[in-house]
């Protein structure tokens, strides 16, 4: 299978069944890889915690489509979402497991910091895997979380700790400014997939804080 003139396949396996396969490669950079997170946070929803039939899923920086095409699998009503470069490889994953899908799922551009007037009003939860890499980015992700997410949303972040370069001062300044508007409980290990979890692979359910009256 290619896509856009290169790329290669990958399959995800189910409990149920059939694997999900996902198309990688074809121009679109480091989104256009299934990383390690969204297999973990894919295979952590199929433990069914949270029940997601008939939720409302909105996922964040979805590349190849992997944990939004889970979460459809389940039952779940998703939007994914990504930059323009990787909108035809996330429809072409849509399409291409269609027939594993027991809830709707579309894709649709969205850049980080911009208007979300069109993906209102707020999921029931925002899925994100491998978001926190750069640090132009926080702010503009920050801002769309915010944006996004009403008192009801619970977003569940996926990531990988890295040790190398300039990845644990991002992550910790990432950590400290949603934390500002944002409350964090970490998933325990043993509640992962049995087989798709790793020490340095975390799960965090992220609330926004109650507004004091």
């Amino acid at each position: 299978m290619s896509v856009g003139g290169g790329g290669w396949s990958r399959a995800v396996e189910r409990r149920s069944g059939a694997a999900l396969v996902l198309a990688q490669g074809g121009g679109g950079g480091p989104g256009a890889v299934v990383w390690d997170a969204a297999l973990v946070l894919a295979k952590f929803l199929e433990r069914g915690r949270p029940a997601l039939r008939r939720r409302a899923v909105l996922e964040l920086g979805a590349g190849t489509g992997a944990v939004g095409i889970m979460a459809a699998s389940l039952g779940a009503d998703v939007t994914v979402t990504d930059l323009e470069e990787l909108q035809d490889l996330l429809k072409l994953n849509i399409e291409t497991n269609k027939h594993l899908l027991t809830g709707s799922i579309q894709a649709k551009v969205l850049k980080w910091g911009e208007d979300v007037t069109a993906f209102l009003p707020p999921p029931d939860y925002i899925l994100m895997a491998d978001c926190i890499y750069y640090e132009e980015s926080l702010e503009p992700l920050l801002k769309t979380l915010k944006d996004l997410s009403g008192p009801d949303t619970c977003i569940i972040c996926c990531y990988e700790q890295r040790t190398m370069g300039k990845n644990p001062e991002i992550e910790r300044k990432y950590f400290e400014l949603l934390q500002m508007d944002f409350e964090l409980e970490e998933i325990p290990l043993e509640q992962h997939d049995e087989e798709y979890r790793s020490e340095d692979i975390l799960i965090l359910n992220i609330r926004r804080k109650k507004q004091e009256t």
